[in-house]
């Protein structure tokens, strides 16, 4: 079967830029990943994500060179529109993509656009926001939401149109830390359902948990690919200033002083390791 998301040789350079934005990336996404994409400001991780539904290079003017595909479909040849419904962008800031007057509304936009009977947009409705646990707030006005009732509600008008991959670019950035772990809560939540999870983040503490692999770039370039463990204990971000969860850095130094981690998950197991160790010694 082929991968949901696959890039080759992604090159972009944003037009009247001297530097690339994106410089030769590869990698693939398979359905039901929870992918974390994180870098220090400036690596590329936006211009990545626009070009996972073709704002890049559609909107975004500029070089553009290799290929993305997303659900098989080749981003540079597809109208933006239609690759919304296979990939689902959600922004850091909420009242860029709620536009109505209504919860409701809002949710109810993206599949009025598309062109679908009536009795399927309120199914389409109801089920999103049900999904994201904000019946509460259906007839609010946005303006009246937290920011974090905001993003959850971003997130509903995007399900809506049933994306294969729910992406998005750093969408707790600005909401207070009870509001961006409830919001990390509900994509793991959505996750363990199916769906498919690419999110941008920099404070990667609040995304591991939920994380099946990590994504790392620096200057436009790929750095690394592999499982939270993996990406984190190998020193590759350690100069970049990428904050490591305190689990993998206390996991990469246990491991430097040769200690077998095989099997430990969280701070809980490393104690467990630590103290086996101590017995093993005495």
């Amino acid at each position: 079967m082929a991968p949901l998301v696959s890039v080759r040789n992604l090159s972009f350079r944003y037009s009247g830029a001297s530097a690339l934005a994106l410089s030769a990336v590869n990698f693939e996404i398979e359905s039901g990943e929870f992918v974390l994409l994180t870098g220090p400001s400036g690596s590329g991780k936006s211009t990545l994500l626009r070009a996972m539904n073709g704002l890049v290079p559609h909107f975004y003017g500029g070089d553009f060179s290799g290929e993305v595909r997303v659900g098989g479909v080749n981003t540079e040849n597809s109208e933006v529109s239609k690759l919304a419904e296979i990939s689902g962008l959600v922004f850091s800031d909420p009242e860029s993509q709620l536009v109505s007057l209504d919860v409701e509304s809002d949710v109810a936009f993206g599949p009025q656009n598309l062109g679908l009977e009536k009795c399927e947009i309120l199914n389409r409705v109801n089920e999103s926001i049900s999904q994201v646990g904000i019946e509460n707030l259906r007839h609010k006005p946005p303006h009246e939401l937290s920011g974090g009732e905001q993003q959850k509600a971003a997130v509903a008008s995007i399900l809506s149109i049933r994306p294969k991959i729910l992406v998005l670019d750093e969408p707790a950035a600005n909401l207070d830390p009870l509001s961006a772990a409830s919001l990390m809560e509900l994509l793991g939540e959505l996750n363990s359902k199916g769906t498919t999870v690419l999110i941008a983040e920099h404070r990667t503490t609040l995304v591991a948990p939920y994380a099946s692999r990590v994504l790392a770039m620096d200057s436009g370039r790929l750095l690394a690919s592999g499982t939270p463990r993996e990406v984190f204990t190998s020193g590759v971000l350690n100069n970049l200033g990428i904050e490591i969860p305190a689990f993998y850095a206390i996991a990469q130094e246990l491991t430097h002083r040769g200690l077998a981690l095989d099997g430990a998950r969280n701070i809980q197991d490393l104690l467990k390791v630590v103290e086996g160790r101590k017995r093993k010694n005495d």
